[in-house]
C-alpha cells in the first residue's frame, strides 16, 4: 500500500511516498525561511501562497524518484492540524481533489501525531509502549504513547514551549531568523559565565514553563549593554543549559514515573545537540533507551504525514476504510488528546 503524505502547516511543503511493505520511497521539502527572514517571523499569507506554488512541482518530484505514477498511490494523507489555517487549507484541498480524481482513500492527520511517530521511521524503531517528549514549535509536551492514537498527556508547557523561547531569546541576542539554530551554533563558543533560572526543574509535576527564562535573559542582556561577541555567546552558551538540563530532568521524571524505559524525542528542538547529549548520557545512566527521528525529519515533512497515514490505515486494515467523502476542514487548534484509535 502506497501513500501519499502532504504536509503544509507552516513553513514548509512537504511531499512523501510510503510503502507499507518497502518503507519510505521518497520524500521532498521546501523551507520558506529565507523568504520569512526578511520579516522576522512567518507572515502566513506569504505561506499560503508559496505552499500554493510547491506543492505541485514538490509532488512530481516524490514521484519521479520513485519511479510511480499518480495510479500508484493507494491513499493521500495529509495535515489537518493544528497549524496556520490558510497554510492548512493549501494541503488539504489539494490532496481531497486529488484523490478524488483518484477515487482513493484519504487520511487525516494531526501534525503532532507525525512528529511523535516520526522516530518509527528510522531502521531500529522503538517500541511501544514509550514516552515521547515533543518539542516542536509552540509545544512542548511529554507524552505516554501506548500504541497509534494511544496518547496521554503527562506535562505540557503553560507558557512558552522551549522552541519558543530559543527564538525568542534569539531575538533579544540580535541573531537572525531562525533563531533556534542560530542560538545553539553561538553557544558553542560560549562559556560557563551566568547563572540562569531553571523554571519548574523541580515543581514536583511534568510541565514546563520557559517564560520566566526569557525574561531573565532580558535582564542579562540589559546589564550588559553593549552586547560584545563574547557576552552574547556566553548568555547563548547559558540559556541552552538551563533548557536542555530542564528538558533532560523532565524526561527522566517522566521515565521513573512511568516504569517505562523507552524515550522518543521528536520535533525541531529534538535536533539540538546539547539536548541530545544530554539525554543520550542521562539514559545511558538508568538503563533506558532513547530514540530520535534523522535531523531532516525532525522539522515538519511530508515523510511523517505519510508514515502516520499509513500506520492509520494499516490499524485499519486495508486502504478501503480512509475517508472517501472528499469534504474538508482544517483544525488550525487541535489537541492531540483529542485522537483515537483508528476504528477497526
Amino acid at each position: 500500500m502506497i501513500v501519499l503524505g502532504v504536509e503544509s502547516s507552516c513553513d514548509e511543503t512537504g511531499l512523501a511516498l510510503y510503502d507499507t511493505e518497502q518503507g519510505l520511497l521518497a520524500h521532498a521539502l521546501h523551507s520558506q525561511v529565507e523568504m520569512h527572514a526578511e520579516y522576522g517571523g512567518v507572515v502566513p499569507e506569504l505561506a499560503s501562497r508559496d505552499h500554493i506554488r510547491r506543492v505541485l512541482p514538490l509532488t512530481e518530484n516524490v514521484l519521479k524518484t520513485a519511479n510511480k505514477t499518480l495510479q500508484d498511490i493507494d491513499a493521500i494523507a495529509y495535515t489537518q492540524g493544528p497549524g496556520l489555517s490558510g497554510a492548512l487549507l493549501v494541503g488539504t484541498s489539494f490532496a481531497e481533489s486529488l484523490a478524488f480524481s483518484l477515487q482513493i482513500p484519504t487520511i487525516n492527520v494531526h501534525h503532532l501525531e507525525g512528529h511523535l511517530l516520526a522516530p518509527l521511521l528510522e531502521a531500529n524503531p522503538p517500541a511501544f509502549p514509550f514516552v515521547a517528549l515533543l518539542v516542536s514549535g509552540g509545544h512542548s509536551q511529554l507524552m505516554r504513547v501506548d500504541g497509534i492514537g494511544e496518547y496521554e498527556l503527562l506535562g505540557d508547557t503553560l507558557d512558552d514551549a522551549a522552541g519558543e523561547a530559543f527564538d525568542k531569546t534569539a531575538k533579544l541576542l540580535g541573531l537572525g531568523y531562525p533563531g533556534g539554530p542560530a542560538l545553539s551554533k553561538l553557544a558553542q563558543s560560549g562559556k560557563a559565565r551566568f547563572k540562569l533560572p531553571r523554571p519548574l526543574l523541580n515543581s514536583g509535576d511534568l510541565n514546563f514553563s520557559f517564560s520566566g527564562l526569557k525574561t531573565a535573559v532580558l535582564t542579562l542582556v540589559n546589564q550588559h549593554q553593549p552586547l560584545d561577541a563574547a557576552t552574547t555567546a556566553d548568555i547563548a552558551w547559558e540559556f541552552q543549559e538551563a533548557v536542555t538540563e530542564i528538558l533532560t530532568l523532565k524526561c527522566m521524571t517522566a521515565l521513573r514515573e512511568t516504569g517505562l524505559d523507552n524515550l522518543v524525542v521528536s520535533g525541531g528542538v529534538g535536533a539540538n545537540s546539547k539536548l541530545r547529549e544530554k539525554l543520550n548520557a542521562a539514559t545511558k545512566r538508568k538503563l533506558c533507551k532513547v530514540s530520535y527521528p534523522r535531523l531532516e525529519f525532525c522539522t515538519d515533512n511530508g515523510a511523517m504525514i505519510a508514515f502516520a497515514g499509513a500506520m492509520r490505515l494499516k490499524a485499519m486494515h486495508g486502504n478501503g476504510n480512509g475517508n472517501k467523502n472528499y469534504g474538508f476542514s482544517v483544525r488550525p487548534r487541535w489537541d492531540l488528546a483529542e485522537l483515537q484509535k483508528p476504528a477497526i
